[in-house]
C-alpha cells in the first residue's frame, strides 16, 4: 500500500512549515517586529518604516496574513494591520516544542 503525500507528514509538521515559510524573509520579520513594538494596528506607517517599495511590503503583508500571523482590517481606503493573537499563540504552541526538542538533541548528541 502506497503512502500518499497527504498522509506522509503530520498536520502539525505541515502547519509548522507553513508558519516558518511565512517568516522566512527578513522583511517579514521586520514587519512583525514593527507590529509588536507599536502594540497597535498600523495603517500606512509600515511602508514608511521599511526601505522597501509599497508593492513589496504589500506582498509580504499578504503572505503573513495568509499564514495567519497578522490580520488586517479595512479602514476606508486603507487596511490596518496588527498581529493575530490566535496565529501567534498557534506559532508558539507548534514551534516551542520543536525548538525545545532540537535544543535537547544538540546538547545530548553533539559531535
Amino acid at each position: 500500500m502506497a503512502i500518499t503525500k497527504a498522509k506522509l507528514f503530520k498536520p502539525s509538521q505541515k502547519r509548522s512549515a507553513e508558519l516558518m515559510k511565512a517568516l522566512a524573509h527578513p522583511a517579514r520579520i521586520a514587519i512583525i517586529e514593527l507590529l509588536a513594538e507599536r502594540e497597535t494596528c498600523i495603517c500606512g506607517d509600515i511602508t514608511d518604516a521599511l526601505p522597501l517599495a509599497q508593492s513589496t511590503v504589500s506582498q509580504h503583508l499578504k503572505a503573513l496574513k495568509r499564514a495567519g500571523v497578522i490580520k488586517g482590517e479595512i479602514d476606508g481606503v486603507r487596511t490596518c494591520y496588527c498581529l493575530d493573537e490566535k496565529g501567534i499563540a498557534e506559532m508558539e504552541e507548534l514551534l516551542t516544542p520543536l525548538l525545545t526538542n532540537l535544543k535537547t538533541a544538540t546538547q545530548e548528541n553533539c559531535c
